[in-house]
């Protein structure tokens, strides 16, 4: 699959999970976050093969979007097999997509 592989619109202070790479898959993807509010807004992204993130798996943690339909995006992004990518906003007015390639191994 290439393109879409997930999205979704945040849920204030709960992580949330975008897409995970399925079995025997590797994926190159990108997560592209927008703020649809009118103030700043934080957020993290945290990428595992846990049930949920610690410590470790975030490769970005309180970063803010600081205008109103601002939009961060992170690009190159190597997943192997059973990670799960998942973001977290402080506000309910952040949106989030995840594009990529799945290539089969």
């Amino acid at each position: 699959m290439s393109g879409l592989l997930g999205k979704a619109a945040l849920v204030a202070d709960t992580d949330t999970e975008i897409y995970t790479v399925p079995a025997n898959t590797v994926t190159t993807l990108s997560v592209l976050i927008v703020n649809r509010g009118t103030d700043s807004a934080k957020f993290r992204v945290a990428i595992t093969d846990a049930v949920s993130p610690a410590a470790a798996d975030y490769i970005e943690y309180d970063a803010t979007i600081p205008v109103a339909g601002g939009v961060f995006e992170r690009t190159g992004l190597v997943c192997s097999a059973g990670e799960q990518v998942f973001v977290r906003s402080s506000t309910a007015n952040c949106s989030v997509r995840v594009n990529g390639f799945e290539q089969g191994v």
